[in-house]
């Protein structure tokens, strides 16, 4: 005779072991789509600063050749200064004269929330930077302080805050970062 003392689960038990097992792996999925989400969202912000970086770089860039004159003939370096519009002038090309698209302008389109710039090569105002949620730019004098009048300008502090281009799903907002650079046009020989 053969004793089988083997004895299987019983129903109660598994079904206590199937409700534990999808309760740690609901848990589980939880954490992964909030691990997810986090993830997009620092892609996102990553994204928006470098963004911003590049923009910043190229406008300083270009500005601080405002007013670059190799001939010596008489021109105005800076045309437009306002808090949303910066519009300057050089001679890239070394002729003397300044064509139309040697006169760039930035601005902040606020309804398009993006930078335009406008090279007057025809093509009209194009978009430079989206997914800005301001762009200001103050002018500085030789002494430091701040100026209105064209000719004093010897210094253009550039602000530019941007925004993620989706809401955080976890907070429900943008992300916001801002870069500030001061450009000294080595150029303005008033």
């Amino acid at each position: 005779m053969i004793n089988n003392n083997e004895q299987g689960f019983t129903l109660i038990e598994l079904v206590v072991g199937l409700v534990l097992m999808v309760i740690i792996l609901s848990i589980a999925v939880k954490l992964l789509i909030l691990q997810r989400k986090t993830f997009n969202v620092q892609e996102q912000v990553s994204e928006m600063q470098q963004y911003i970086r590049s923009s910043m770089d190229a406008i300083s860039r270009e500005a601080r050749m405002a007013g670059y004159n190799p001939t010596g003939a008489s021109f105005n370096g800076i045309n437009v200064a306002q808090t949303g519009t910066f519009t300057f002038s050089m001679d890239n090309d070394g002729n003397g004269t300044i064509t139309a698209s040697e006169s760039i302008t930035y601005a902040y389109d606020s309804a398009n929330s993006q930078i335009d710039r406008n090279a007057n090569d025809g093509n009209g105002a194009l978009p430079f930077a989206e997914n800005i949620d301001n762009l200001t730019f103050l002018y500085y004098d030789g002494d430091g302080a701040t100026t209105a009048t064209l000719s004093d300008i010897r210094k253009i502090k550039i602000t530019i805050t941007g925004r993620t281009e989706n809401i955080d799903p976890i907070s429900g907002e943008y992300k916001y970062a801002t870069l500030t650079s001061f450009v000294t046009p080595k150029n303005l020989d008033y």
